[in-house]
């Protein structure tokens, strides 16, 4: 699997990165039990994927993280060549994200992964919050300045979902990468003025959720969501990308996945996984060749942008 660099951090990373929510909010994704969440870890491991993506609250007592922490100990430990990042979270069903929080939240992912130190710490959805209380002195991102200042992290990534808390968060030169989901995908570009300007000013750039929580992966004729709820236009979209692509002999799972991996600014594409055979899915589509005519007919069929979740 090719690699890239992350932005001005210097790391290398896999096109692809595992998404690990899957693994801690059944709620959203369905129930997943602790035995098959180990050994979708230990397949990752044992693939090409060597970037691995959690949160500290995914899941209401860190279930994700958890989970990642037994099979890095079946594993006898995180692969030297294999990059683990996670996110700083108020306490669950908390609205505290003080500076004092994000400690408590790092050191508790730590605790659960079995990790000394992660190079990549995220703040997570600051939206939360809003711009101004984030950057409140006694704030999250005051504390996570600090923390990278002490060493205790390499770098510190900014992922949410809200682009209008993002874009001013992301101009403050604090944040060396930027995560967004679900608005950068084959039937939503809301991101694409963020992802640019991230890559101007020289961040790494992760794109999660490539298939808009379901609908690209599993296909029109399962599901009628995008991005968690009922968006009608969207899947009207789908269903004609999905005759396009099937003209072309090309599952519509391959082409959104390989619209997030083959745009040179996006360093790495996260994609949720709860199964090993979900894993050899992936990287399946990853691998399956898509004429660059199915690419210019997708386009024509792009939804119009006041379809898109645009700075929501």
């Amino acid at each position: 699997m090719r690699t890239r660099t992350l932005g001005r951090t210097g790391l290398t990373v896999t096109e692809l990165c595992f998404g690990t929510s899957p693994l801690g909010i059944p709620e959203l994704y369905g129930p997943v039990d602790e035995q098959r969440a180990v050994e979708t870890v230990l397949a990752v491991l044992d693939s090409p994927i060597r970037f691995i993506d959690t949160s500290n609250n995914y899941g209401g007592h860190g279930e994700s993280e958890q989970r990642i922490g037994a099979a890095l100990r079946a594993a006898g430990g995180l692969p030297a060549d294999v990059l683990l990042a996670t996110k700083v979270d108020p306490l669950h069903g908390s609205d505290d994200f003080s500076g004092r929080r994000v400690r408590e939240s790092y050191a508790e992912s730590l605790e659960r992964l079995g990790v000394d130190r992660v190079p990549l710490l995220h703040l997570h959805d600051a939206e939360r919050i809003g711009v101004d209380a984030a950057l409140a002195p006694d704030g999250p991102v005051a504390a996570l300045r600090a923390l990278k200042s002490e060493g205790a992290v390499d770098w510190i990534g900014l992922a949410g979902g809200t682009l209008s808390v993002a874009r001013p968060l992301m101009e403050t030169g604090v944040f060396d990468v930027v995560l967004t989901h679900n608005r950068f995908t084959l039937l939503d570009r809301s991101a694409d003025e963020l992802i640019h300007r991230a890559t101007e000013i020289g961040l790494g750039v992760l794109n999660a959720a490539p298939y808009g929580g379901g609908l690209l992966a599993k296909g029109p004729a399962a599901t009628t969501r995008y991005a968690y709820g009922e968006r009608p236009d969207m899947h009207a979209a789908a269903e004609r990308m999905a005759a396009a692509c099937a003209e072309f002999d090309v599952p519509l799972a391959a082409a959104a996945l390989q619209f997030s991996t083959r745009d040179p600014r996006i360093h790495s594409t996260i994609i949720g996984m709860s199964t090993p055979a979900r894993i050899a899915q992936t990287l399946e589509s990853h691998a399956t060749p898509i004429p660059e005519a199915l690419w210019d007919r997708l386009e024509e069929l792009v939804p119009a942008r006041e379809s898109w979740i645009g700075e929501k």
